[in-house]
């Protein structure tokens, strides 16, 4: 689920569930070329972009988003855009939907991060609400569904809010010199899928 890493280095977050369905859409996609070539040579292939655009957008939306916690802040790799939110920006993490980001300028969320559905919540234990950073706790010691640890986003919201807490306590955050969130649009990744698409629905057409 993460990297291991010491106070120094960056933490990558990638969701558990992400791999497996990158990973189960990858072997669908061989077995399918495998199929292609046998029942239809090497030209079979030439039919078999869907099945390439298949893999390009399990590799898009479910192996590429992570969140990265390092030293200058917290950054949401999702999809369509990253978001790069210094720590003296953050003034509030929140589970209720995903891993959201709270910042004077703006809410940002994280797709490798989307909150418990009803079966998540279920699997709860006691332990996976205990020895969270005191941060995650609302009245009566009450916490999302979201903030629990065996969670995509309950993960993720502990290591930021553990590196946060360790930053506060260590009065190294100066909120008088800080940045807005830096947002950077994944454009190549996004025209490519829009490509592969295009073509793949073309293809279908002239069928």
């Amino acid at each position: 689920m993460t990297t291991p890493a010491n106070a120094n280095q960056p933490v990558v977050f990638k969701p558990r569930t992400g791999k497996w369905f990158a990973g189960a859409t990858w072997v669908l996609v061989g077995i399918g070329l495998v199929f292609a070539v046998v029942t239809g040579g090497f030209e079979g292939l030439q039919t078999a972009l869907p099945l390439l655009t298949l893999a390009y957008l399990a590799w898009w939306l479910f192996w590429y988003p992570s969140v990265c916690v390092d030293q200058s802040g917290v950054t949401l790799i999702n999809p369509v855009r990253s978001v790069s939110v210094p720590w003296a920006s953050l003034i509030h993490v929140d589970t209720k939907y995903s891993l959201t980001l709270i910042t004077p300028t703006g809410r940002y969320g994280s797709w490798a991060a989307p909150a418990p559905g009803i079966w998540g919540t279920h699997r709860g234990r006691p332990e996976h609400v205990q020895g969270l950073p005191g941060t995650t706790y609302g009245h009566g010691q009450s916490i999302r569904p979201g903030d629990l640890k065996n969670t995509d986003s309950g993960a993720a919201a502990y290591l930021v809010r553990s590196r946060w807490n360790e930053l506060v306590e260590a009065d190294q955050l100066d909120h008088t010199a800080a940045a807005s969130a830096e947002v950077r649009f994944h454009w190549i990744h996004t025209l490519c899928a829009a490509a592969l698409i295009g073509v793949s629905l073309l293809g279908f057409a002239l069928s």
